[in-house]
């Protein structure tokens, strides 16, 4: 199975020209098991592109603030959150937002434990199109293909590499809407 979830780099997520074009990576042990849960992968995806308090994020998330606070220091600690300078919140009390680092797009999705870690992506995409609503569908391609493992390499190469491209130029993008998105291939049951 091979997952892509759109995010960006750090330099453009704050919108400073990268020095050269990123090089994906494999995960370390510390950012797959981050990676592994769900409700992480929703927390960096609603801090990519602003940032959230821990009690944003529950609200956003309708989960307990200290069930967010305990994943939300599992991201900071595997460098996949960063948390912003405090701020002012509405009622006058110190607020800390945290913001992606987008670091999680250029580890290799590949490499992930296909018994858990290909899951967690693919049900926090379901909870997001889920919640988005299906008005909320712009394209899709449904297939079904004949590969070699050969293939299914070079396809997955090709459609990440048309990604890659899209999100290093997305801070050229930031007047248009946002869009999310997933790359997903399986071998059904037979």
């Amino acid at each position: 199975m091979v997952v892509t979830l759109a995010a960006m780099s750090d330099d453009e997520e704050h919108g400073a020209a990268a020095p050269g074009p990123r090089r994906r990576r494999p995960a370390t042990v510390r950012e797959a098991k981050a990676l592994a849960h769900p409700l992480r992968v929703r927390i960096l995806r609603l801090c990519l592109h602003r940032e959230l308090t821990n009690r944003e994020l529950a609200d956003r998330l309708d989960t307990a603030p200290g069930t967010v606070l305990y994943h939300v220091r599992q991201l900071v600690a595997a460098g996949l959150l960063a948390a912003e300078p405090v701020r002012t919140g509405a009622g006058g009390a110190l607020e800390k937002p945290y913001r992606a680092t987008g670091e999680s797009w250029w580890l290799d999705g590949s490499q992930s434990d296909p018994g858990t870690g290909a899951v967690a992506p693919v049900s926090a995409f379901q909870q997001e199109l889920d919640e988005a609503g299906p008005e909320s569908v712009r394209t899709f391609a449904r297939f079904a293909l004949h590969l070699s493992d050969d293939d299914v390499a070079e396809l997955d190469r090709r459609i990440v590499a048309v990604l890659d491209e899209f999100v290093s130029t997305d801070h050229q993008r930031r007047d248009q809407p946002l869009y999310g998105g997933a790359f997903l291939l399986h071998r059904p049951a037979e």
